[in-house]
């Protein structure tokens, strides 16, 4: 069953800004620097992601919190202690694998209490937190099978029951959900996600999913070659873009470059359009500045240009005619890759319910007009 948490009831959990501080670490394996001098602050009870592509120094940054990567430079600071030289079982952490890495020889009872095995807990005080633990996620009918019997999505709850039952004060989750399924992947990413709210863990959570982040994380930080290029809530990221790089990672954008004709105007002439760019509001850059725009393919409208019609567009901002070139059904949304006479490809994403309404659908090598308004131009640095 899914459940539906208040945003704002997420917001008032939250406890100390500063619970967990990374102070210019950095980590080099020889030569190559994965993880640049990076700074970052995670808030107490707080889903925080780190979202990159492979190489990105995300899984690294997460190894040296867990304490199997030493830094090559910086301290590490949990609830105000230094753990940068703590080996890993000296911690208050612990650390999802994306393997699960549960043991195929023991039941899930024994793989949950295994941690309490090792540091000596007395056998009664095992048996009553691994029940709490399976009952937490929703095991406790599966206690005595082992992880070959268990399917993708149960192996990853005992996996989840397993790290939480030493009571960490930080979780660290490792594309928690890469071997799931899609259809079973977003059903547990709300589950995963009320799980800890209700247990109160904070939690960092590494992916290269986009939607995994957006959908489980109070704030993101998208990571590139080492650096964070930008941080904050998934809603931030999305809409405000502070980059190229960002705004093409999470989610797609159709990014222009536009050049500043007079001082204090909200438009910009760009050579693949004939007709100006125009923003919300002026920039106030010097005229021949260049600027670089993006607009998300769900915010352009099109409309079949039928015969005759094609000179809807004249000197209208933000309006140009393309031509069809592929078409993508999505089940709820259709994309379509819209061909410029420069030459440049535009996307566009429209819902089934637009499309549904319309007198007629673009096809293949339709003439269609794209428009979009003022305020779906977003300025990147």
């Amino acid at each position: 069953m899914i459940h539906q948490i208040n945003p704002q009831d997420r917001a008032k959990a939250t406890g100390s800004d500063n619970f967990v501080q990374v102070v210019n670490v950095s980590k080099k394996f020889g030569d190559v620097t994965v993880v640049d001098q990076l700074n970052l602050s995670i808030r107490q009870k707080e889903m925080f992601a780190l979202l990159g592509s492979s190489g990105c120094g995300k899984s690294t940054l997460l190894r040296m919190m867990a304490g199997l990567e030493t830094p090559s430079g910086g301290r590490i600071l949990l609830d105000g202690q230094d753990i940068t030289d703590l080996a890993p079982h000296e911690r208050p952490v612990n650390m999802m694998f994306q393997s699960y890495a549960l043991f195929p020889h023991m039941t899930v009872s024994a793989n949950v209490g295994y941690g309490l095995r090792c540091d000596g807990v007395a056998k009664a005080e095992i048996a009553d937190r691994v029940s709490d633990a399976l009952a937490m996620v929703q095991m406790s009918a599966y206690a005595r099978h082992k992880p070959a019997q268990l399917s993708g999505g149960q192996q990853q709850r005992v996996a989840l029951a397993r790290s939480l039952i030493k009571r960490p004060k930080l979780l660290l989750l490792d594309e928690p959900m890469s071997a799931l399924d899609k259809k079973i992947r977003q059903q547990t990413q709300f589950e995963l996600g009320n799980i800890l709210f209700k247990v109160g863990v904070t939690c960092v959570l590494v992916t290269h999913d986009q939607e995994e982040a957006m959908t489980m994380a109070d704030r993101l930080a998208v990571m590139n070659s080492g650096r964070i290029v930008q941080l904050g809530t998934p809603e931030e990221v999305y809409e405000s873009p502070n980059s190229k790089f960002a705004a093409e990672f999470i989610g797609s954008a159709n990014i222009f470059t536009g050049v500043v004709q007079t001082p204090g105007s909200t438009e910009l002439t760009c050579a693949e359009l004939k007709n100006p760019l125009q923003l919300a509001n002026p920039l106030g850059l010097r005229a021949g500045h260049e600027v670089m725009v993006t607009v998300r393919p769900e915010r352009i409208s099109i409309v079949v240009a039928e015969e005759g019609e094609q000179a809807k567009d004249a000197g209208e901002a933000n309006t140009v005619l393309g031509t069809v070139e592929q078409i993508g059904y999505m089940g709820s949304y259709t994309l379509f890759y819209m061909r410029l006479a420069s030459g440049r490809i535009v996307v566009v994403n429209t819902s089934r319910g637009i499309l549904m309404a319309m007198p007629r659908q673009p096809d293949y090598q339709d003439t269609v007009l794209l428009k979009w308004s003022p305020k779906s131009m977003i300025v990147l640095e």
